[in-house]
């Protein structure tokens, strides 16, 4: 397969070391955002369904449409700019991130939001493969390559752990389309610098892009993550069992195309190596349980615990800060343990950071929550880490673009399962635990979320301000259970990859199989 991240520079390289620094900011600045709008609506959930007034099933895909599409078009969008030029996609799609921005803070319906989203996540999916790509052609020694990559990857695990701190601080003043508007003004920066310093680079061969695997990829991805919404919210009735199989029916269809065809989207050869399929696992299995919970545990800390939008996103700064520690210190827990047991290792931990916070969600107090989140990002920020890295380290140097879009691809696709799956049994879970509801009007704005509850009931009315109190405890034992949920599903992964991932003390891994 083509390398969809390195290739030869179509023009000359930037020639001086400052003018690569400044380009190295505006990719890393565009990463930093795609990170931190996957993370930033966690905590404008609340007053957007205050205004909007979405189903919970509407509040669901407004959180995941925008990874779903992403993770749908990574692998595609790898191959667009291997054929029309990295630096053109990269403008364009910086462009289409505005515009879409703009719509998605002024959108009057929760139906425009969701198609907001999802053209943001088509014009991020345009973004990201791009700044990777110039990122390793920028630097030709490699030292200085290894460390500008090491620097991008620092500015997407910040960019999504200070999502909701950014997004609190701006709620706290301003109305919920503030969190989508904020895009804009950075935006234009990478816009116009990235015109002046950025190089182009393209595939010096033209390979064509193959459409039908662009279309099997997605027709994969998106029925059955529906299937999976659909099963946990409705019921395992016949619309989830067709969703199931048309996701299914593609998905078989994709791998044996891939395996067929000269120049294949996804090099199916590479999950032959257990370091390199254990690693992919572990990075998505990491995302799915960090992101996924933590969307509505945003929502928790503001609809139960009462605290505004940015002392919420300043509480889960403590997850920000240990993922962002752990970048100095995964060396030496590899050299110590080796990869396989450090990637374990770092699952483990963040199962014991969700079990923590299962037990501090019922207790008085913030500072159980603290260290519980503490605990959880050192460990997710070890496992992803470590995962992210092992990927591109157990590819073929010929084959590290693939590599790499498979890596971004699990990384997104964890962000929309996470936020399905586990938010679709939070939602189960706190109608299971509701008292019977004699008034069906009352009743059915309870049992839609805790959020409309929130914005609807009379708080003057004895009767429903206490309805509201046992909603809250029912959210509460929703979140605690949930929060168990995700965590065996770590404790899992932690002992496949303990098993399946080679251990070797030296951080380089070589592909076998």
């Amino acid at each position: 397969m083509h390398d969809l991240i390195t290739g030869s520079p179509s023009t000359a390289s930037v020639p001086t070391s400052a003018r690569r620094g400044v380009a190295l900011g505006v990719l890393t600045l565009a990463v930093v955002l795609l990170a931190v709008d996957g993370t930033v609506l966690a905590l404008a959930v609340p007053a957007l369904t205050a205004d909007l007034d979405p189903t919970a099933s509407q509040v669901l895909w407004i959180g995941d449409i925008y990874s779903f599409a992403l993770a749908g078009l990574l692998v595609t969008m790898g191959n667009v700019a291997d054929r029309i030029g990295r630096k053109r996609l990269l403008l364009i799609g910086a462009a289409g991130f505005g515009i879409s921005s703009v719509i998605a803070a002024f959108a009057p319906t929760p139906e425009l939001l969701i198609a907001a989203r999802a053209l943001l996540g088509i014009s991020g999916a345009t973004l990201m493969p791009s700044t990777l790509s110039i990122v390793r052609n920028l630097y030709d020694d490699p030292k200085q390559r290894t460390r500008a990559i090491a620097i991008w990857s620092a500015g997407a695990t910040a960019g999504a752990a200070v999502g909701p701190i950014i997004g609190g601080a701006l709620l706290e003043h301003f109305w919920w389309g503030s969190v989508f508007l904020i895009n804009v003004p950075i935006i234009i920066v990478i816009i116009v610098v990235g015109a002046i310093v950025l190089p182009e680079s393209r595939n010096p061969v033209r390979i064509p892009i193959d459409v039908l695997s662009a279309v099997l990829s997605i027709a994969a991805i998106v029925p059955l993550v529906y299937a999976v919404k659909h099963a946990v919210t409705v019921a395992p009735d016949l619309e989830a069992l067709i969703a199931l199989a048309i996701g299914s029916i593609a998905a078989v269809v994709f791998v044996r195309r891939q395996r067929r065809i000269a120049h294949p989207m996804i090099d199916i050869a590479l999950f032959r190596s257990p370091a390199f399929s254990g690693a992919v696992v572990a990075n998505g299995i990491s995302v799915f349980a960090f992101v996924g919970l933590l969307f509505f545990f945003s929502q928790y800390l503001q609809l139960v615990r009462g605290f505004s939008p940015l002392q919420a996103g300043l509480l889960e700064l403590p997850s920000a800060i240990a993922s962002i520690i752990v970048i100095a210190l995964a060396a030496f827990i590899v050299g110590r343990l080796g990869r396989g047991r450090a990637i374990g290792t770092g699952l483990a931990v963040a199962a014991l950071g969700l079990g923590m916070l299962a037990i501090a969600e019922a207790m008085p107090g913030i500072a159980a929550i603290i260290v519980a989140f503490a605990v959880l990002g050192f460990g997710v920020g070890l496992s992803m880490t470590l995962a992210t890295d092992a990927v591109i380290s157990a590819a073929p140097k010929d084959r590290a673009g693939a590599a790499a879009s498979i890596s971004e691809t699990s990384y997104e696709l964890g962000v929309a399962l996470g936020i399905a799956v586990l938010g679709s049994l939070q939602t189960a879970l706190y109608r299971w635990n509701l008292p019977p509801i004699d008034d069906e009007a009352v009743g059915g704005v309870v049992r839609e979320s805790l959020a409309t509850a929130s914005a609807r009931l009379d708080l003057t009315d004895p009767a429903q301000a206490a309805l509201l109190a046992e909603a809250q405890h029912a959210f509460t034992v929703g979140m605690q259970v949930t929060s168990v949920v995700a965590a065996v599903i770590l404790v899992l992964a932690a002992v496949v990859a303990w098993r399946v991932i080679p251990s070797p003390r030296s951080p380089k891994l070589q592909l076998h199989g």
